[in-house]
């Protein structure tokens, strides 16, 4: 039976010298440091990204989320002249009404309008949640190029206070995204350069991807004390039929970040399912001491923030008490934290899955 402490919010703060905090990444992605925990064992080892190789057994799978970060904030006026940011949440939109965050003096209402240059944006729905609905002057194809042209890269606010700038742009990527639609890049896959991946295939790995774009909700605070008391967004996700296939056949299948590992678990049945391959479903799977992991054998993650989702998430696998005692290390160590931090390998014990 699980201790309570398990599932108060409360437990699952540490303490984080501010200086640990990465605000740009290290100049080559491979390089960035990787601590090694391995459950069996209870071994721990302090590596690098370019030797994760080695530390996994021979003909390993590893899962990539393919989704790429697109520029997502507009920043730009009201017709007054007060300033006003737009935060596109979605490049999915319903009868051209896109959700969004909006930042604007004044109480917001339906009507209001942005501009952004020549691009105007209209305030169309309240969702409640401190969300909008906004309508788009432009054709969907017009707007991912004014994003592409205007568009701000949204790194977390606790980096550089969420101002990006062109440096961004390429570092706050994976050099493996290939399906736009992330307002978060998923850190984990960072680490991996050209380089590296090359060299993980001619060991004998095998690379796969799913998509799942990562949703602003990722990163929201928990607000209730009782961690089972959270709900966790939506986010969208597919896996094609080549893709599929190679995961369904790993030995031992690795998962490259949390975001990666919900997609999987999301699909869990008994072993990895997805009927009509390519197809676009939605999960908002939370994943928490209590709840079976059944899907993977490892995860790749980076260090996250005190009392998120994602500490939370990696305590799934190896227990709250674990996670911490591993997070202590890395702050003893002076690894580097968060989205341009250092990271972690998670080998589990054997858990049967299938």
């Amino acid at each position: 039976m699980k201790k309570m402490t398990d599932f108060e919010l409360s437990s699952y703060d540490f303490e984080l010298p501010p200086e640990l905090i990465a605000d740009r990444p290290v100049p080559d992605r491979h390089s960035s440091r990787l601590l090694v925990y391995d459950e069996e064992t209870a071994e721990v080892t302090h590596s690098t990204f370019a030797e994760i190789g080695a530390f996994l057994p021979p003909e390993s799978t590893l899962v990539f989320n393919r989704s790429k970060v697109f520029p997502c904030r507009l920043i730009g006026k009201k017709p007054s002249g007060g300033e006003a940011e737009v935060f596109i949440l979605s490049l999915f939109h319903q009868d051209g009404v896109y959700p969004a965050l909006i930042k604007a003096s004044g109480k917001r209402k339906i009507g209001d309008e942005f501009v952004f240059g020549d691009l105007s944006v209209t305030l169309e729905t309240v969702a409640g949640n401190g969300t909008f609905g906004v309508r788009i002057s432009r054709t969907h194809e017009e707007l991912l190029r004014v994003l592409d042209s205007i568009g701000k890269i949204p790194i977390p606010p606790y980096i550089r206070n969420g101002l990006s700038d062109e440096q961004d742009k390429k570092t706050y990527q994976t050099v493996f995204a290939q399906e736009e639609g992330s307002v978060a890049a998923p850190t984990a896959g960072l680490h991996f350069s050209e380089e590296l991946l090359g060299r993980l295939r001619a060991q004998g790995h095998e690379l796969a991807t799913v998509t799942l774009h990562v949703g602003a909700g990722t990163f929201a605070p928990i607000k209730v004390s009782n961690i089972t008391d959270h709900q966790m967004h939506e986010e969208l996700y597919s896996i094609d039929q080549e893709n599929l296939t190679t995961i369904q056949a790993a030995k031992y299948r690795v998962a490259v970040g949390t975001t990666t590992l919900r997609t999987l678990e999301s699909c869990w049945d008994g072993g990895i399912r997805f009927d009509a391959p390519g197809s676009i479903k939605a999960t908002s799977i939370f994943l928490h001491p209590g709840k079976a992991v059944r899907s993977i054998d490892a995860l790749v993650t980076n260090f996250h923030l005190p009392k998120s989702s994602l500490i939370i998430l990696v305590s799934s696998l190896i227990g709250r008490e674990k996670t911490l005692e591993l997070y202590d290390l890395a702050v003893k160590g002076r690894y580097r934290f968060f989205s341009y931090g250092d990271g972690m390998l998670i080998k589990r014990k054997h858990k049967g899955r299938s």
